[in-house]
């Protein structure tokens, strides 16, 4: 389907609608995860900065959608069966069954996933988290390069005009978040890793509208679930062995942190169902319209986010939290 194509329904908007609330979610309590203290194995308090621990949540949450998945299908596998074999009449399944190498394909799109949420994570320790989720909306302009260049769906002229005013747009927010309320670290090495992750992550994108498409068919629920799978594996036998020999950060004392604080559980309950709700969603944008929707999908995420914050912080908590109106100068 060309990219000049697609048309939204109700169902769509719908499900785009819900994407962006999870998603603004999401972004909020990633933030605030980060910003929150707790006594770790040391015995002292620090500060909750453990963004791989994070990627590992998200993972885990995705990971929920294969019993899901699964159980669909066993649903539609006793539909279409029922009423036939009484009377000898053979029915092919309205379900594609899935071959075992799709679920070895779908580790692509989550190594993909990982390593764009582990670059994004450490960037946004470094900027602030609207600054953060303006430069991800970098993705739309990659995503529209691989679908034109590579996927080979041309895109309309006007689109391109859209994609140049994106590209505007992140010079001006990464040349200005030097001045930001960066945390900790120099604010531009956070908006390097955060292009990158872009980057990759529309690789992820590209991939996922590939793998769903009438090619190989696979349906959303175990696109995200085996998504989650493999980068839950990945994550706990590959990057967190080499996250704490390298001294990035430690599962234990993480572990000690997440344990010795309330505070800490219970965001990270609203933020795994948070990047549940999200990431399900997500995959159904590109499912229903196709990868671009999705990288727009990230561009709106930005206007709600900053909304949010300026609301909170000069509605809801009186400046104790979220983000301050900041002027040029």
């Amino acid at each position: 389907m060309a990219a000049a194509d697609v048309t939204c329904g109700l169902a769509e908007v719908l499900v785009f609608i819900g994407a962006l609330v999870a998603g603004t979610a999401c972004s909020l309590c990633s933030k605030v995860l980060l910003s929150m203290r707790s006594v770790g194995a040391s015995g002292e308090e620090q500060s909750f900065q453990n963004p791989l621990f994070q990627t590992w949540g998200m993972f885990l949450g995705m990971v929920f959608a294969l019993p899901v998945h699964f159980a669909r299908e066993a649903l539609e596998r006793r539909r279409s069966r029922r009423g036939y074999d009484a009377i000898g009449i053979e029915r092919r399944p309205s379900f594609k069954e899935m071959p075992r190498s799709t679920y070895l394909l779908l580790a692509a799109p989550a190594l993909f996933d990982l390593a764009a949420t582990a670059l994004c994570m450490f960037g946004l320790t470094r900027v602030a988290v609207s600054v953060y989720q303006m430069l991800r909306g970098a993705a739309i302009v990659f995503v529209a390069i691989l679908k034109h260049f590579v996927l080979k769906d041309k895109l309309a002229k006007y689109m391109w005009v859209g994609v140049g005013l994106n590209v505007v747009s992140i010079v001006l927010v990464g040349a200005t978040a030097q001045s930001s309320d960066s945390g900790q670290g120099d604010p531009l090495v956070g908006v390097a890793l955060i292009l990158a992750g872009a980057f990759v992550q529309s690789l992820q994108y590209a991939f996922e509208e590939k793998v769903m498409s009438s090619d190989v068919g696979a349906p959303p629920l175990l696109v995200i679930g085996m998504e989650g799978f493999w980068g839950l594996f990945v994550c706990t036998f590959v990057l967190y062995p080499a996250a704490y020999a390298a001294g990035v950060e430690d599962p234990y004392d993480t572990y000690v942190m997440f344990r010795n604080s309330q505070d800490i559980q219970r965001m990270f309950l609203l933020y795994f169902v948070a990047i549940f709700s999200y990431n399900l969603l997500a995959v159904l944008v590109t499912y229903m319209l196709d990868s671009v929707w999705h990288a727009i999908l990230d561009n709106f995420r930005p206007i709600s986010v900053w909304g949010v914050d300026l609301a909170l912080f000069y509605v809801v908590t009186s400046g104790a939290f979220g983000e301050a109106w900041a002027y040029p100068g």
